[in-house]
């Protein structure tokens, strides 16, 4: 399977991009948006393609012809202000799952954000809410786009040691999640057609990957 990561310069596209090309089975292709980033992706044998996310879609579907699979990962990130997470969170998602479509590739997994319901807008501060009405209308505009998706919801992302173990609800303890630990949710999502049209929250947990995944 070779799989088209977009925003793999992100923490969890670097860590996605290297459990790919370390599997032996399957090849990467980073999407980057600055040439200067491609050398990480070169020197552990990945593909890597040269687009910016505010561009225009027929880049974006360029970089993903001949591929079976395109993950988003993509964000505009915490320092940014609601122009830029409307542009990336929002319009760059869209137009992703436009350009996967008119490559002609189903499989698409999308790395939304922990609550995107109604509820959780109205629930949020001034300064959060419109990163979460990007990843809400995203989110709806991959449910109905027809494609084979898989929607993760991950909690607060840290740079723990991923335990390859994880819940799908939080619990008191705790709602946050390593980002390793979501790169390896993707891997094993893309491989595991039961998550097809699935959608689900992700916590650090106790219950290994692989079965919570089969048991979705």
């Amino acid at each position: 399977m070779k799989i088209l990561i977009v925003g793999a310069n992100g923490q969890i596209g670097k860590h996605l991009v290297k459990l790919i090309q370390d599997s032996g089975e399957h090849s990467a292709k980073a999407m980057i948006r600055k040439q200067e980033q491609a050398k990480y992706f070169e020197d552990i044998g990945a593909e890597t393609a040269v687009v910016d996310l505010e561009g225009e879609i027929s880049d974006i579907a360029h970089a993903a012809e001949g591929v079976d699979a395109v993950v988003f990962t993509a964000g505009s990130g915490p320092h940014t202000g609601p122009d830029k997470t409307m542009m990336v969170d929002l319009d760059g998602a869209v137009k992703t799952i436009k350009a996967a479509k008119e490559a002609n590739v189903s499989r698409f997994v999308m790395i939304s954000s922990f609550d995107t319901t109604r509820a959780a807008i109205q629930g949020a501060s001034d300064s959060f809410a419109p990163y979460v009405v990007a990843k809400h209308y995203a989110d709806e505009w991959l449910r109905m786009s027809g494609l084979d998706y898989t929607m993760i919801h991950p909690g607060a992302l840290t740079n723990n040691p991923g335990s390859g173990k994880i819940d799908t609800k939080a619990h008191k303890d705790s709602r946050e999640v390593a980002r390793e630990n979501i790169a390896h949710v993707i891997f094993e999502s893309l491989q595991n057609k039961s998550t097809i049209g699935k959608e689900f929250q992700v916590v650090d947990g106790s219950t290994p990957i692989k079965e919570v995944l089969q048991n979705l």
